[in-house]
């Protein structure tokens, strides 16, 4: 089918909009890739530091033209989505070796668990987290002894961060190697429930530890659809994965049989062979587009809004929020995963998965399928889904139809039209809403404000009762430059209940909610923010609010509000404990939310 008009229309303006950024950058890459492979240009001296510990390799690396992978891992045993690539190297190398090549860790990258520190003062460093593992891989990169990449990461900051540097490293190949979400454990609407009940002190903090432990069980990927497992759709979407590859579950044979055949795979593109595919020609203004729609159609985390612009940035893309908002409008709902539903991302998957909706999706000509993938010739190849056969991987066509339709459906019959995410605008700035998950009811929200200045003061208020009317929650001093932008996640529990009590419920921040943002509609990311002056900086108690995400409005109703002066909260307590000292030259020189709230790009 040919390409959707809307969806040619927003590439042909990124196109456009891109065309100086994308040709410079483009430019670089072509120049560095012409040098040729990158240790030929190391002395005698630099290669042997390099190449000191590699034993019976030695020699290859010396005086072959065997291309060399370096490996740029997020291992971690205190975020189990990571413990598993612990024994990735090894794999890696073993794989390298059997198609004539070598392969070294090139440099680790910090790697935190969001999970961990909401709530927590560390999740302040969280954004800022991602220019750290940019940085940290383009110092382990450095060396310039490798010919290809493998980028070993999953979670919410760890893989924007490493594309980053990917794109930065773009005149060699790159392929990104998932870990797999952990088996299914105590359903997520059951762990909601719970939350909600020991908010309400119907049940003891034994009763939750409990459900909390029956939930995040193993090693593995957390099977709620929120920005780890988004991002993982969104490697697949975008062809940085082997097909079928995001969501097979950690220490199995499947998913070591892909660990291997990523080595293969990206060590058969380099520039020494005769399928040359850098990572820059895969990054390119399709890819993205690709990847939006991908957000759409599986209603993923509000996150990515955040981590697109900045990944895109570095391939020299500049992407907007109008065009997030031009894709949603015309790419279906197809995927129903909690908190959008009650099936988890294993569920997900065995219901037909990433093959089946990008088959669907090309179907509908919502997709670019020409497109440089690092696997096939284009991304009709992403129909395609693993398998072993006699032990051999294989790819083979995916399911053409969905195995259970409460939690996957065709692009011609979806939960919803339009895709998860909505922009709003108005005279308090602009900022995105999740809408995939939030009832078509609760999508327009009238009423008077509660301004807040962290989330605490936020659960304060609720435990003395004073949520018991309709109100729009306004938490401000969260942007980039006021905090570092911490997902404010402890404020659901709270707002859920009030929304359960009967009562119409709105947030909106210039912070961020989890990516796993639930059923009250939560305007975040709102730019500009407080501590820039923007407009949020002026409400008061009590100023009308309107929050309408079908007409995609954000306004303050209260005539003359906005002349008031704006608050000045003494924010120097931000730059205090937990590391947060280290991060103050981020919080000065961070963007705008708008387009990525980055400070290496």
């Amino acid at each position: 089918m040919s390409l959707h008009p809307i969806i040619k229309e927003t590439t042909d303006r990124i196109l456009e909009r891109s065309q100086e950024r994308r040709s410079k950058y483009m430019a670089h890459m072509r120049a560095a890739a012409s040098e040729g492979p990158r240790r030929g240009h190391l002395t005698c001296g630099n290669q042997a530091h390099a190449y000191a510990a590699m034993g019976d390799q030695q020699h290859t690396l010396a005086e072959t033209p065997a291309p060399n992978l370096g490996i740029l891992t997020s291992y971690n045993d205190m975020l189990s989505a990571h413990q598993p690539f612990e024994g990735y190297p090894a794999i890696l190398k073993e794989a390298a070796l059997a198609v004539g090549a070598t392969a070294q860790v090139a440099g680790g990258v910090p790697a935190m668990c969001d999970g961990v520190t909401q709530g927590q003062t560390g999740m302040e460093l969280s954004l800022f987290s991602r220019d750290v593992i940019a940085l940290a891989a383009g110092i382990g990169l450095s060396h310039n002894t490798f010919d290809a990449a493998a980028y070993l990461g999953v979670c919410d900051k760890i893989v924007p961060g490493l594309i980053i540097a990917a794109a930065t490293f773009g005149y060699i190949p790159g392929i990104f190697v998932p870990a797999g979400p952990m088996q299914s454990g105590l359903p997520n609407d059951e762990k909601a429930r719970v939350r909600n009940e020991f908010t309400e002190g119907k049940v003891d903090r034994a009763a939750l530890m409990k459900a909390e432990m029956a939930s995040y069980h193993s090693a593995g990927t957390c099977t709620f659809y929120g920005t780890a497992n988004s991002n993982q759709m969104l490697m697949e979407f975008m062809g940085l994965h082997l097909p079928g590859a995001s969501f097979v579950n950690p220490n199995t044979p499947l998913r070591d049989a892909l660990t291997r055949e990523a080595a293969a795979r990206v060590l058969s593109i380099t520039s020494l062979g005769n399928d040359f595919r850098p990572v820059c020609d895969v990054l390119d203004e399709r890819a993205f587009v690709n990847g939006i729609v991908g957000l759409m159609a599986t209603g993923g985390s509000t996150n990515l809004v955040l981590h697109l612009p900045a990944m895109a940035r570095a391939a020299g893309v500049d992407l907007r929020l109008e065009d997030f908002d031009a894709i949603s409008s015309v790419v279906p709902l197809m995927a129903k995963v909690y908190p959008n539903g009650l099936a988890d991302v294993n569920h997900f998957h065995a219901a037909g998965g990433l093959p089946y909706m990008i088959g669907r999706l090309l179907d509908a000509g919502l997709l670019h399928e020409d497109v440089t993938t690092v696997y096939g010739s284009g991304l009709g190849d992403y129909a395609n889904e693993p398998a072993l056969d006699a032990g051999a991987l294989i790819f083979r066509k995916g399911a053409s139809e969905s195995q259970n339709d409460k939690i996957l459906r065709p692009a011609n019959d979806p939960f919803q039209k339009s895709g998860g995410l909505k922009q709003l605008m108005g005279n308090l700035g602009h900022g995105m809403m999740k809408v995939s998950a939030v009832d078509p009811t609760n999508q327009i929200v009238e009423a008077p404000a509660r301004v807040f200045h962290s989330q605490d003061e936020v659960k304060a208020a609720f435990k003395a009762g004073e949520f018991n009317s309709d109100l729009v929650i306004v938490v401000r001093f969260q942007g980039p430059k006021a905090n570092g932008m911490p997902e404010l996640h402890g404020l659901t529990p709270a707002m859920s209940v009030t929304m359960q009590r009967g009562h119409k419920i709105a947030l909106v921040t210039d912070g961020r909610m989890s990516g796993a943002s639930g059923k009250v509609p939560s305007c975040i990311h709102v730019s500009p923010e407080a501590a820039a002056g923007g407009p949020l900086s002026r409400i008061q108690d009590g100023d009308i609010i309107r929050v309408d995400a079908t007409t995609g409005t954000l306004e303050c109703l209260t005539e003359g509000a906005l002349d008031r002066p704006i608050a000045t909260p003494d924010l120097s307590h931000n730059g205090n404990g937990v590391g947060r000292e280290l991060f103050d030259v981020f919080r000065q020189k961070v963007g705008t939310a708008d387009t990525g709230a980055g400070v290496v790009v």
